[in-house]
């Protein structure tokens, strides 16, 4: 499933980053409260299953993120060091 989220980072990527741009990624306003809002849902246990299918797209979303600040930093670092 294409989510806004996915649209957003798939955008920055293809604007063109770096390893500092990527290391400060935080995904748009509007985007964090959607996935506020899923998770707060899934708590109440009021979550449709399209919306559960939009919940783990966040999920996955998130640990691609995560992997790839993780690498932005290590980069980072390794320029550093040659510096």
């Amino acid at each position: 499933m294409v989510t806004a989220a996915y649209d957003e980072f798939v955008t920055f990527i293809a604007s063109g980053t770096t390893p500092e741009k990527m290391a400060t990624y935080r995904p748009s306003v509007a985007q964090q409260e959607r996935a506020y809002e899923l998770l707060n849902r899934e708590k109440q246990g009021v979550l449709t299953s399209a919306e559960k299918s939009e919940l783990e797209t966040y999920i996955s979303l998130e640990h691609i993120l995560r992997l790839a600040k993780a690498k932005a930093k290590l980069l980072l670092r390794d320029q550093r060091k040659l510096l």
